[in-house]
């Protein structure tokens, strides 16, 4: 299709965080990993990634080691692919430790 403009993930997920918020990116992220292990569309989206890609994707978010990824690793692996969101993330998890520290002083 002429004109398609394609849409990396990495680049995508930082602005969903920034209108969605926090709680509704996480909530996003979770009708995602529902959408994926639901047997009907258990492809949906993956069908251009080879076996070894799939394999190397499962070990980089399988935490637990059992083989298979769950909501929270899949969430985890998300951000982990968003370098954008992960600086983003640091920062705002450095926002909210300082501004702790404020009200404790």
């Amino acid at each position: 299709m002429a004109g398609t403009k394609t849409v990396d993930f990495q680049n995508y997920l930082p602005t969903m965080a920034d209108k969605l918020g926090g709680e509704g990116l996480i909530g996003e992220l979770c009708n995602g990993f529902q959408l994926l292990m639901d047997q009907e569309n258990a492809h949906l989206g993956l069908q251009g990634l080879s076996d070894d890609e799939l394999r190397s994707m499962l070990r980089e978010g399988d935490m637990d080691g059992d083989g298979a990824l769950n909501q929270m690793e899949f969430c985890v692996l998300m951000f982990r692919l968003s370098p954008d969101l992960m600086e983003e993330s640091e920062m705002w998890l450095e926002e909210a430790l300082q501004q702790e520290f404020k009200h404790q002083g």
